[in-house]
């Protein structure tokens, strides 16, 4: 078996919302198979474990949440058979540096398109181009030093395909979730607790104004029947959504952060999980959620039309279309018996087991 060490910009919950994908890859490759671990930045919060290596860190200026480390390999770190960088920035680079200087096989997993969050960072059309330019220059010489390259969906790949311009092997390879935890649970507690009633339809991730959130106010206001609206998660757009919920006719609850534990009982406890974000490379939430047995309803674009099976784990939407969205929400709410029947028969197919698998055998291919 191989060891492996990687490296990630964006691991801990601390850091990164809701960002686990790392984290439980580690696990459970350590508890199965031989040793990854893991570099990258510290958070005063986190406790690391024996395979985990923090590096200073502070906060990213135009993202808030992020944090940003200097390339830096920890003395403690041991040398691999594969390096696996899942960052093309600071702590990618520092990946670079160990696979180069040991000559040693590299993986670069590709998780976001850093190029659709430049107007954040540098807002105006202008310079906001121009930020593009360098990133997909930047991100294309970095990607091309892999052996290969590995992105959660058909869609990711196209993009780098098209619109970055790699050429070397680029495999499409899941991030999956853990299914150990991710599965339907009894919700009356949750419910009472929450005083949730009716149909409710929920929503859990990072707040930010790329998520596109209050389309899900816009879209269950118009619905037939009264729902309940179930938000958790927290982010820098959150003070402005609570703002924006107070526009619609209808009732939004704020749930804050929920503990990763927590998460199962808060897919299970809702009818419905609305997913209107445009800039999924996957939708590890949707996942999740389809998981504990609950529907997703999400727009159709980004990496969600290859997450959402329609008619069996969801439905899609147009995107802009807020009419299309609250027609995709009246379908599920009317069938939600068979989504929920459906959705368990898919559950097996979202698990991280099957990740590592294809991981162990690119790993070895590439040795």
């Amino acid at each position: 078996m191989t060891d492996i060490v990687a490296f990630s910009d964006a691991y801990l919950p601390t850091v990164n919302g809701v960002s686990y994908t790392l984290s439980t890859w580690a696990e459970q490759w350590n508890e199965n198979r031989n040793q990854m671990e893991v570099v990258y930045p510290n958070a005063k919060t986190y406790t690391s474990r024996s395979w985990e290596h923090p590096v200073a860190s502070v906060s990213f200026p135009f993202y808030e949440g992020y944090r940003m480390s200097p390339p830096w390999i920890p003395q403690a770190v041991s040398v691999p058979d594969v390096v696996h960088i899942h960052s093309v920035f600071s702590l990618g680079l520092a990946g670079c540096f160990l696979a180069r200087k040991h000559n040693l096989p590299l993986v670069a997993t590709y998780h976001t398109p850093m190029t659709k969050y430049a107007q954040y960072v540098a807002p105006g059309s202008r310079t906001t181009d121009l930020l593009k330019r360098v990133l997909e220059r930047y991100e294309r010489v970095i990607l091309e030093r892999a052996d290969v390259v590995t992105t959660p969906s058909k869609a990711t790949r196209s993009f780098l395909r098209n619109e970055i311009g790699i050429t070397n092997q680029v495999e499409v390879v899941s991030n999956g979730i853990d299914l150990e935890l991710f599965g339907p649970v009894e919700t009356n507690e949750f419910r009472e607790e929450h005083q949730l009633s009716g149909v409710v339809v929920g929503y859990t991730g990072r707040h930010g104004v790329e998520k596109n959130i209050e389309a899900i106010f816009a879209a269950t206001e118009q619905l037939e029947q009264d729902v309940t609206v179930a938000i958790g998660g927290d982010g820098p757009h959150n003070e402005a959504l609570r703002k924006a919920a107070q526009r619609y006719d209808v009732e939004v609850r704020f749930f804050g952060f929920l503990p990763r534990e927590q998460l199962p009982s808060f897919y299970s406890a809702i009818d419905i999980f609305a997913f209107p974000s445009p800039v999924e490379t996957e939708g590890i939430v949707a996942m999740e959620a389809i998981a504990c047995g609950t529907p997703v309803v999400g727009i159709n674009a980004g990496a969600l039309p290859e997450t959402i099976n329609t008619g069996e784990t969801g439905h899609l939407y147009e995107r802009g279309n807020i009419d299309s969205f609250t027609a995709a929400l009246e379908t599920a709410i009317s069938d939600l018996s068979n989504l929920r029947e459906s959705c368990l028969e898919h559950r097996e197919a979202l698990g991280v087991e099957r990740t590592l698998k294809t991981l162990a055998d690119l790993y070895d291919d590439i040795q």
